[in-house]
């Protein structure tokens, strides 16, 4: 039995495959095995898994039923004493379990290790670190506000924190880790790894036609707890949480932009995120958003063409 059971979902994940699994190779830390979930691949995924010469590796193959179901799927054959998820197109600096897992037995009434994230594009060449943040013990009311995990690929959990709060809940596919992450928050302290650990792929293609989806997974899911999970007194949280639900799908729409709608889409989400929530105009990061979305509505008026991301 390992230490640390790895768990990667992969569907069609042939292009970033290999990278991701030698991000876990690597590791200054050994002790692990990683099961490996094809989740109904219908590209060469589950030949390049069959391939890898690896005793720890285990390969299982499904039917596809969603990275959610393939998680959960993991976890019935985790043996280890901690269980960590990967993505299959994210990546792991070398030392991410061993800081992580120190992190734990140092702090044995934590459930949860998370480190900081690097977002990159490898089609742009770019990189650019998440602010740090240093959010330790019941940071249940920071991750209603926020995800500052960002993504499901960073923590290290243990397995009586798993087992305490159940299965992914695959009716939020696109959020169903900031979900997994507030169960866990509700119940066990988390422990932050200074860190930037975690490498998190976003892709150049088109995302504004999935924002409406997001955004509508996003409300479901904050109902959920504000209804029936979360203590009386987070309560008063509810519209900031909103707000900044609203505030990431203008991001998002002006960050894949296509066309003058896209950029009028951000406009109604952000006045959205401001009646909620009016102060949340007066941050930094909004006044930034602002700055662009003013930018692109003067663009788009003159000329209908699409530009380069903002992120570029």
């Amino acid at each position: 039995m390992s230490t640390i059971s790895i768990i990667l979902p992969a569907y069609n994940a042939e292009q970033t495959l290999i990278e991701t699994i030698e991000s876990v190779q690597t590791q200054t830390y050994s002790d692990w095995e990683l099961i490996a979930i094809d989740d109904g691949s219908t590209d060469n995924t589950l030949n390049l898994l069959k391939e890898i010469q690896d005793p720890r590796i285990q390969v299982f193959s499904y039917p596809n039923g969603g990275v959610s179901m393939a998680r959960n799927r993991g976890i019935t054959h985790a043996t280890g004493e901690y269980i960590a998820f990967l993505d299959a197109d994210d990546l792991w600096t070398e030392d991410k379990l061993e800081l992580q897992l120190a992190a734990l037995k140092n702090n044995p009434q934590a459930g949860v290790a998370y480190s900081w994230v690097v977002y990159f594009n490898p089609e742009r060449n770019q990189r650019y670190p998440s602010i740090p943040l240093h959010f330790e013990g019941n940071v249940y009311a920071d991750l209603l506000l926020t995800n500052f995990l960002a993504n499901g690929s960073n923590p290290l959990i243990t397995r009586e924190a798993i087992a305490s709060v159940g299965e992914f809940d695959s009716a939020f596919p696109h959020c169903a880790d900031w979900d997994y992450y507030l169960r866990l928050a509700d119940e066990w302290p988390f422990v932050v790894v200074p860190k930037h650990q975690v490498f998190y792929r976003q892709s150049s293609g088109s995302m504004s036609s999935k924002v409406d989806d997001i955004e509508h997974q996003l409300l479901k899911m904050f109902d959920k707890h504000f209804t029936t999970i979360s203590p009386v007194e987070y309560h008063r949280l509810q519209p900031q949480s909103l707000a900044s639900v609203y505030q990431y799908c203008a991001h998002k729409y002006l960050e894949y932009e296509r066309d003058r709608t896209d950029v009028d889409q951000a406009v109604q989400k952000l006045t959205k995120a401001i009646r909620l929530h009016p102060p949340v105009f007066f941050n930094d990061y909004n006044r930034s958003l602002v700055r662009w979305l003013v930018k692109r509505w003067i663009v788009t008026r003159i000329s209908p063409r699409p530009k380069p991301s903002i992120l570029s």
